[in-house]
């Protein structure tokens, strides 16, 4: 069961070809940092939170990452529905 969480969390940070992902790293630290900034936050006083524009940076930064990390995976099923069409269409042209 242990394995099985192991490679589910390896998963997360790769791309649908396998590959490590960088973006979805950085995504997903940057949206951990997030959440546990907000919540120690939400015990301590005003003195010591976060500036408001560094909070926004973080946000945008997570979901930026992530967010091209989703678009990835679009270009490359279109990538490889461009791919599959053109070996069709070369495979019905007769060779002269």
């Amino acid at each position: 069961m242990l394995q099985k969480f192991y490679t589910w969390v390896g998963g997360l940070f790769k791309d649908e070809t396998g590959n490590p992902s960088s973006k979805r790293f950085v995504g997903i630290m940057c949206a951990i940092a997030l959440c546990a900034t907000m919540y120690h936050n939400s015990f301590s006083t005003v003195d010591v939170a976060p500036a408001a524009y560094l909070v926004d940076a973080v946000a945008l930064l997570a979901f930026g990452c992530l967010g091209l990390s989703s678009a990835d995976k679009f270009i490359a099923t279109k990538k490889e529905v461009k791919k599959a069409t053109s070996q069709e269409e070369s495979a019905e042209t007769p060779a002269e």
